[in-house]
């Protein structure tokens, strides 16, 4: 019986068992589709990374990201993490790393702490944003269980947005409003079917300001579609989310920094470190990175 090595860690964190967990398997050649989505249901995190050899060998690997139900073209904590684990594992690893995923090229930038430890990773959208439907504000609170009344939209509406994977993103009124959101997933089938575009990924990011800061953010995400009733740390939504901000943002060079909460609502704090930039000629192009902690290793039968 065929097995495989896997990693697990903790991402968008510095504390273990905080932050997003992830498990990796950093060879899984051999694999088939059906068992990698079958392995990803039997671990049952946010997402399982599964490592291939490159399409083409100027790049470091294939990345596939499987969520308990479904493949992600593109997501945020499992390319930080895997990023992680492949740098520990190699010893000597190089700066950067670009991985092959559907949505296109990531590439992994690797952290080290003051002493010059491998800490974390630092990844590139492989995708400038995109904005695409809105949403009206009563489909976001019925997704997750709010008042309408708690949906602002005094920076822009609820819109659907995207650097790699799309995602509803949506302001709450208060931090208040945003700690009594709960996913309502007979909704979420519901609005689905509405927006054919997302392919079934109807996703909601709901985030709040911290005080009066334009930069200190607290969010959640909801993806009951997808097996992840609520994410503890999202890196792809923060990435939209600053790229979004940013796009709205006044001047024409701008680059923006902005540091996001997540997963305390569900014992799971995060912290994401978000950024994005604009020209008056180009794309907004956004980064998201954070630390990762160590936290097991095994093998499992297949």
């Amino acid at each position: 019986m065929p097995a495989y090595d896997f990693v697990t860690v903790n991402v968008f964190t510095a504390e273990r068992f905080g932050g997003n967990p992830l498990a990796v398997f950093p060879d899984a050649s051999g694999l088939t589709d059906a068992q990698m989505q079958d392995i990803a249901a039997e671990f049952n995190l946010s997402e399982t990374t599964f490592v291939l050899p490159p399409a083409d060998t100027r790049h470091h690997a294939r990345v596939r990201i499987f969520t308990p139900k479904t493949e992600m073209p593109f997501a945020g904590h499992p390319n930080v993490g895997t990023g992680y684990v492949l740098a520990r594992l190699a010893g000597d690893p190089p700066e950067h790393y670009v991985f092959e995923e559907l949505a296109g090229l990531v590439r992994v930038h690797i952290l080290r702490d003051p002493a010059g430890a491998i800490s974390g990773a630092r990844i590139s959208a492989p995708r400038s944003l995109t904005l695409e439907i809105a949403v009206p504000a009563e489909i976001v609170a019925a997704c997750t269980g709010l008042a309408e009344s708690d949906i602002t939209s005094e920076t822009h509406a609820p819109i659907v947005a995207s650097v790699g994977t799309p995602f509803v993103i949506a302001e709450v009124a208060s931090l208040e409003a945003l700690s009594r959101a709960r996913p309502v997933t007979a909704a979420f089938e519901d609005a689905a079917p509405r927006f054919p575009s997302l392919s079934g990924r109807f996703n909601v990011l709901l985030y709040a300001r911290r005080g009066e800061s334009l930069i200190q953010l607290r969010t959640r995400m909801f993806a009951p579609l997808a097996g992840v009733p609520e994410d503890p740390a999202t890196g792809s939504a923060a990435a939209a989310l600053a790229a979004l901000l940013t796009s709205l943002a006044p001047g024409d060079n701008v680059d923006l920094h902005y540091e996001i909460e997540q997963g305390a609502e569900i014992g799971r704090p995060s912290q994401i470190v978000a950024s994005a930039s604009k020209t008056g000629e180009g794309p907004v192009q956004a980064t998201v990175s954070g630390n990762c902690v160590p936290v097991g290793r095994g093998t499992l039968e297949v």
